[in-house]
């Protein structure tokens, strides 16, 4: 028979698991089970996914055409399709937007609620900091997966003689679209964690809609030089805050052949917003589960 001090020498010399292993797999367990969620409500994703940019291609690109009001600018089936061009990459874009948004502010608003559900995730064996990254990968991923469901279906959805001229540039798309759906999971936690649950409504009217508004989805950013005040292109410098502007612009340059902002211009300012939503919403996370 062992003694006590031999058994407890045995158990202490036994090989455990290192902290950064266990931190990893416990990210492999968070995430496995969002991807176990999002295929159970599979349908309710694709649905949630496809009706904004659906409707947008439709009403614009169909229905006008059809009832003969000019879009883009002009009439006619080379404006249209100009316009068509300008559209697609721009719902591709607000797509990703509002996937990350939904996919992780809105969840938030339930899990930091009444019932506090998040606390189920954040006794994982990992660092709380590890909890929130794995929810903006997770709202990555969706994000990536409605760019590929959106961008095909968009680019049909026209009347007979309108073409989006798409050229498919896949070093950008291969770089940039993931840059911009982990950005926009960035800004999702950012949201999030910074709108209380009973307020959730008051950030979509006062950040998501000027967002969406301003942030190049109708318009390509080179066009909007003509609006001026004495001479200064007050609009074209305003949008330049807003992060949407950038990751469309970054769609037109990934998709389509048409002008846009600089690539050098995009990709240097989309990961400064996304290190900058990551920073500040893993604060606020923190904050938020230790209150």
């Amino acid at each position: 028979m062992s003694s006590p001090a031999t058994s407890s020498a045995a158990i202490t010399d036994r090989p455990t698991r290192s902290v950064t292993r266990s931190s990893w797999t416990a990210l492999g367990a968070l995430m496995l089970r969002d991807v176990v969620v999002l295929r159970k409500h599979w349908w309710e994703f694709v649905i949630r996914t496809l009706i904004q940019p659906f409707l947008l291609c439709f009403v614009f690109l169909y229905v006008f055409p059809k009832i003969g009001q000019g879009v883009g600018g002009g009439h006619g089936a080379k404006a249209e399709s100009g316009f068509a061009t300008v559209l697609v990459p721009g719902v591709v874009g607000i797509s990703i937007m509002f996937q990350g948004v939904q996919s992780i502010a809105l969840a938030m608003a339930q899990e930091f609620g009444y019932t506090r559900e998040i606390e189920d995730r954040v006794q994982a064996p990992c660092p709380i900091w590890l909890v929130a990254i794995a929810k903006v990968l997770s709202g990555a991923v969706q994000g990536l997966i409605s760019a590929i469901i959106v961008l095909p279906i968009a680019s049909v959805v026209h009347a007979p003689g309108v073409r989006a001229n798409l050229d498919l540039h896949w070093l950008v798309i291969l770089t940039l679209v993931p840059l911009c759906c982990v950005a926009m999971s960035g800004l999702g936690l950012l949201l999030g964690t910074t709108f209380e649950p009973r307020n959730i409504g008051l950030m979509f009217g006062f950040i998501i809609l000027p967002i969406t508004f301003l942030g190049g989805t109708y318009y390509s950013w080179t066009k909007l030089s003509p609006v001026t005040i004495g001479g200064f292109h007050w609009l074209q410098t305003l949008v330049l805050i807003n992060p949407l502007i950038y990751v469309n612009e970054g769609m037109r340059a990934a998709f389509t052949a048409g002008p846009h902002m600089h690539l050098w211009a995009v990709y240097p300012v989309i990961v400064a917003f996304g290190a900058g939503f990551l920073t500040l919403g893993l604060r606020n996370f923190r904050r938020r589960v230790l209150s």
